[in-house]
Formats: C-alpha cells, sequence, structure tokens
C-alpha cells in the first residue's frame, strides 16, 4: 500500500456521496507497499479502506480481483471485502483514478513471525486454496516464468550497480529455471503474494488476508514457495528449516501435496525467489521521488535465490 494520488475533501465528499457508509471523519493516507493508493477511512458507521488504482494494476483486471474478494468472503475466508456504491457498483472514480471501497479488518501483521505464526500462515493459504474453487472468472499469472523477459531486458543493463554480479545471477537463473519449469500440477486461484503484510494477526491467529492485487490462477505449489522465501528467512538471510517444516506440515494438513509437487518446490522456490528479486530491482531503479513510499531492497531477494539455487531436494525445506 502507498499514496502516489492526493485526494481532496472536496473530492471525498463528493465520491462519499454514492455509498451509503455515514459521514467521514478521519481520512488519511497509508505509506507501504508499492502499488495503489490507500487511504484509512472512518465514518460514522465504521472504518473504511479506500483504494485507488494506479497504473500497475489494470482496471480490467478489477471484476477478478473484487469478485475473488467477495466469493473469498462467502466462502470463510477473512479478507476485505467490496463496498458496493448505492447502484450497486464495486468501483467508482476518484481524482482521476478508479476507486474502491473495502471493509477494515482488525488485526496486525508482524515483522518477526515465530514457527507457530508461520503454522497458522500455512493452514490459512491451504483454506485459501481451497475456498477458491469454484470462483467463475479467470486471470493468467503476468508475473509467472514465461512472464519475466520483459523484466530481465529491462533491469539487465543496470542489475550490478545494485550489487556486483546481480546481472550475470539475474541472467543464469532465468535461463536455468525459464528452461525447467514444471508444468501439469495442481491449479486454482492463488493469492502470489501472501507475505507477513499481507496476513493480519490477533491473539495468535489469523485475523485477515489482504491485498490480492496479484492474485491469478496458477499452481498451488507455487504459493506455497512464495511463502517460504517470505516467511522463513531470518533478517540476515539465513533460512530457517524449523519455520519452512512449520508452515509446510500445516498447509499440508488443509490441502496434501502430491509427489510431483514435493518434488517440484526446489524449483519454484527459485522462480519465486526470482520474481520478486526482478520486480523489486525494477522498483528501485525507477523509483518515483515523490511518492510516499520507500521501495524494497532488491538485495534479500538475491541472496535467497542464491540459496535456492544450491538446494537439491525438498527434504531441505523440511519435508
Amino acid at each position: 500500500m502507498a499514496v502516489y494520488t492526493d485526494v481532496s475533501f472536496e473530492e471525498l465528499e463528493s465520491f462519499l456521496a454514492g455509498y451509503d457508509i455515514g459521514a467521514p471523519l478521519t481520512f488519511k493516507g497509508i505509506a507501504e507497499g508499492v502499488e495503489n493508493s490507500n487511504y484509512f477511512l472512518q465514518t460514522t458507521k465504521g472504518g473504511f479502506i479506500l483504494t485507488l488504482y494506479e497504473k500497475r494494476v489494470k482496471v480490467e483486471d478489477l471484476p477478478f480481483f473484487l469478485g475473488l474478494l467477495e466469493h473469498l468472503s462467502a466462502n470463510g475466508i477473512a479478507c476485505p471485502l467490496p463496498v458496493r456504491s448505492l447502484e450497486g457498483a464495486q468501483s467508482s472514480r476518484l481524482s482521476g483514478r478508479t476507486a474502491a471501497l473495502f471493509t477494515f479488518l482488525n488485526g496486525l501483521s508482524l515483522r518477526k513471525p515465530d514457527g507457530a505464526h508461520c503454522a497458522a500462515a500455512g493452514a490459512a493459504l491451504a483454506k485459501l486454496h481451497e475456498a477458491g474453487k469454484g470462483f467463475a472468472l479467470k486471470r493468467k499469472n503476468a508475473l509467472s516464468y514465461d512472464g519475466w523477459r520483459e523484466l530481465v531486458e529491462a533491469c539487465l543493463p543496470r542489475a550490478d550497480e545494485v550489487e556486483q554480479g546481480l546481472g550475470e545471477l539475474i541472467r543464469t537463473a532465468h535461463d536455468e529455471i525459464t528452461a525447467n519449469w514444471p508444468v501439469g500440477l495442481p491449479q486454482g486461484v492463488i493469492h502470489a503474494d501472501l507475505f507477513p503484510d499481507n496476513v493480519l494477526f490477533m491473539n495468535g491467529q489469523v485475523s485477515g488476508l489482504i491485498d490480492f492485487y496479484f492474485a491469478c490462477n496458477d499452481a498451488y505449489a507455487y504459493d506455497l514457495a512464495v511463502m517460504l522465501n517470505a516467511w522463513c528467512f531470518e533478517p540476515d538471510v539465513a533460512f530457517n528449516v524449523t519455520k519452512s517444516k512449520s508452515l509446510i506440515a500445516a498447509y499440508c494438513k488443509g490441502r496434501e501435496l502430491t509427489k510431483e509437487e514435493r518434488e517440484a518446490l526446489p524449483i519454484l522456490a527459485r522462480g519465486a525467489a526470482l520474481r520478486f528479486l526482478l520486480t523489486r530491482l525494477y522498483d528501485w531503479l525507477n523509483h518515483d521521488p515523490n511518492a510516499l513510499v520507500r521501495p524494497k531492497d532488491p538485495r534479500e531477494y538475491s541472496r535467497r535465490l542464491r540459496f535456492h539455487k544450491k538446494v537439491r531436494s525438498s527434504s531441505e525445506y523440511g519435508l
């Protein structure tokens, strides 16, 4: 989440006239994330999140994203629910952007999740995968292995400005991963970005899942590989196999992995590390100085990628 587009009080009042959510009391920007402009809105009827969609989120994808949230909510997943306008629309226009209102979820994201938190998050991912079944709309993963080439070509010329040897790491990893990417694994709706800051906790339990703007149809095991990267490395980028084992075991209680998924986990983990390395590197090299957000350090993922390149068996992840 972040703030790229300013909203005046007059614009906000006009926008809210189309909704039955009461009068505004508090309105402030949220300076986190990299995708959209987000504001916390407190009204006489409760708390809401107002999102203005910026350049990376395509308006034509919104029916998938917003419809998915409604589907997941109806199937027992605690996630932000789009607030429909008085005319029944899921989104409207505000400050020259497409915008949507969402219910506010209570809970806090964790900066240093422990093994129990990893297990709770793994269980939540399995529930999400099950709940997504039956959702009618489809969306291709634009940031899967066949969509990395453009990012690679955009980042390679300046990659070594960020880290010596980074360009060579990206080039060789991309060639290897795309040549060996597994096909035919069980697929369905995945979150594709379930980092600790997208999982809310209360009293040690998951209270909500947020930020579904990378959600798509892809391999379930790839979603698990994203979580291994996001949840199971320590601040010094040492891999914590105890956390990994807890996360995977909890996931498997809700949805058992196939033999093929288990065998594919090392290459999927490499791919997930490369995907986040590329998007972070691109944002780092093309940072908008006017945005109220600081890009995330891509070097965290070059180190993760180097770890995964040495893994030869899924047993090294605790399986």
